[in-house]
């Protein structure tokens, strides 16, 4: 297997600090490791320039920051341009990484969600009650009352101020479009699945709740058939109590680019990686 990190930006001929372990790891368990410039994938070069150093002739696994479904299939271009093919195509990942492109085959465990270029229409669309605001790729949680929570979608002024701020939050960042959720209670932290071939390989800590780790066998299969329906190659889904005591998803996301809580160990990581 090789693994694609991305390079520090000072010292481009090492992994980024925040990869560093995951790439020793991989080292020491015998995968091929390689740099690719994030800079330089998300506006400031080429694709071609950013995978420069990729050795031709194999297949690959991307593990780094975020970027745009745009931007990782201006990546697999230029890997393809080298012969190298990503496991996680372009348009799986766009599937993993936007709310769209997995919300109807996970609906029955998540919150209800609607979405579209027009506020006012996904407003009405939802119609009353409490609700979640985010784009197709992420909310602004950490502004929750300004930017994140709206207590009753039927307010329209109130909502539009919660909608105007996201977007100013957002800025160049925002993606496709605006998603509501109908907001649920839910209580505890947040558990991290990883899944590859659409077996659950490890459960983690959320990285934002790093120290508070899921209960001992918390139970997955529930969450199994339509993670496989998925029919993606890596994908993390977080899950989170419910106070009815359901575990319910939160969040699909492209494995790639979901960070790894730190206090998760790199090695057992990237053997699950690679299982």
């Amino acid at each position: 297997m090789l693994l694609l990190f991305p390079a520090d930006v000072l010292r481009p001929r090492r992994p980024d600090e925040h990869f560093a372990d995951e790439a020793a790891a991989a080292r020491a368990a015998g995968h091929h490791v390689a740099l690719v410039d994030h800079d330089a994938l998300t506006g400031g070069g080429t694709p071609e320039s950013a995978v420069a150093r990729v050795p031709a002739g194999t297949d690959a696994v991307y593990r780094g920051w975020m970027m745009s479904s745009e931007q990782y299939a201006a990546m697999a271009g230029a890997l393809a341009a080298r012969d190298v093919t990503l496991r996680t195509s372009p348009e799986q990942y766009r599937r993993a990484h936007e709310l769209p492109g997995w919300y109807d085959t996970m609906r029955p465990h998540t919150p209800e969600s609607v979405w579209g270029a027009d506020f006012s229409a996904v407003r009405a669309e939802l119609g009353t009650g409490p609700a979640v605001l985010r784009d197709w790729t992420k909310s602004m949680k950490h502004y929750w009352h300004e930017a994140a929570y709206i207590p009753d979608v039927a307010d329209a002024e109130a909502a539009s101020a919660v909608a105007a701020r996201f977007r100013e939050l957002r800025g160049d960042d925002f993606t496709g479009g605006f998603v509501l959720r109908r907001f649920e209670t839910f209580t505890g932290a947040e558990a991290r699945t990883w899944w590859v071939g659409g077996e659950c390989r490890l459960i983690t800590a959320h990285p934002d709740t790093d120290g508070d780790l899921p209960p001992a066998g918390l139970d997955v299969t529930p969450f199994a058939a339509a993670i496989r329906a998925l029919r993606l190659p890596f994908v993390t889904a977080d899950l989170t109590r419910h106070e009815d005591g359901r575990w319910r998803v939160v969040e699909v996301g492209d494995g790639q680019v979901s960070d790894r809580p730190r206090g998760t160990d790199a090695a057992e990581f990237i053997a699950a990686l690679a299982s």
